[in-house]
């Protein structure tokens, strides 16, 4: 596995598809080798699945790119997570959408209608990316990313998510395999009490958190050329008393709601909520059937086969977030 065409996430090396769409077919061959590799039945269960014209078409999930002003901000965010959950996480070891992080912002919405129209499933800096896209325009709305650096058994793993702040509280949104490391509701008071929550959840599967990175706001405009800042703040959760987390955690949530309240009275305050006409026809302009929809089901069918036993108890399973 080259280091060009893999990336790493929770101490687990991946493919990554830079074929782009239609999915090229060396791209699906060393998926079908992997999921080989990896599935209980090996290639047996390939032989069941792989090209078979008779397999279930797997329902593609509504994007919820529109909402009503009756719906608050806490089920707003609700709906978009279960939208993701719908998409499930990908278990394939071939992340579908290439994400380059500096890449700019308007670039990188572009890669999120590509996961809404090809409607794949997603790991979680797909997650993150595609988070930003669906909160675009929620006024009051802040959102930030949080990357979390843990350890287990010696082996160093990796996640982020992304943070929201709201009204004066926070929470969060993304996927993971652990139901408890993604989906945060909007009911904590502060980034800390947030960051905490985090940490107990990972000690949970026996991973000791030994740093965070907070990025800074995220500016509510697609088209812009803005990079977004991943690490403005790095808190070494080994080496700090919890006093000292919660204190440079309270500075730097001070400093961000300084951004974000200084874009209120700039040219982003008349962002437009999205879900307009023409928002929707420019996500669904190219879902007409398309090699890559024509074999959609087969590989998110291949997703849901594998296996996702949670081996909590055993010394030899490498527990991944």
């Amino acid at each position: 596995m080259s280091k060009d065409d893999a990336q790493e996430e929770n101490g687990v090396l991946f493919w990554v598809n830079k074929s782009g769409f239609p999915i090229d077919d060396a791209t699906w061959e060393r998926m079908w080798d992997h999921v080989a590799k990896i599935h209980p039945d090996g290639y047996d269960m390939i032989r069941k699945v792989k090209d078979k014209p008779n397999l279930p078409q797997i329902p593609i999930p509504q994007a919820p790119l529109s909402f009503g002003p009756a719906v608050s901000i806490p089920d707003h965010l609700k709906k978009i997570q279960d939208y993701m959950n719908e998409l499930q996480y990908n278990h394939t070891g071939t992340q579908f959408f290439e994400i380059r992080k500096n890449r700019p912002i308007s670039g990188l919405m572009e890669s999120a209608k590509e996961m809404i129209r090809e409607a794949l499933p997603i790991k979680c800096l797909e997650a993150v990316i595609l988070g930003i896209f669906l909160t675009n325009g929620m006024l009051g709305v802040e959102r930030f990313t949080l990357s979390f650096k843990t350890v287990f058994k010696g082996h160093i793993h990796r996640h982020v998510v992304l943070g929201i702040s709201h009204g004066g509280r926070y929470g969060a949104i993304g996927m993971s395999r652990r139901v408890d490391l993604m989906y945060k509701p909007m009911e904590f008071k502060n980034l800390a009490d947030l960051v905490f929550d985090f940490e107990r959840c990972y000690m949970s599967y026996w991973h000791s958190v030994k740093k965070v990175k907070v990025g800074l706001p995220i500016i509510h405009d697609q088209h812009s050329y803005e990079l977004i800042n991943w690490k403005a703040l790095a808190v070494n959760m080994s080496k700090s008393s919890k006093k000292e987390i919660s204190r440079d955690l309270e500075i730097h949530s001070r400093r961000m709601k300084s951004l974000a309240k200084s874009w209120t009275s700039g040219p982003y305050a008349s962002v437009k909520m999205l879900g307009s006409v023409d928002t929707m026809k420019d996500i669904h302009s190219t879902e007409e059937a398309s090699p890559v929809r024509l074999r959609r089901s087969h590989s998110e069918h291949s997703a849901k086969i594998v296996a996702r036993k949670d081996y909590t108890g055993d010394d030899s399973y490498q527990v991944r977030i």
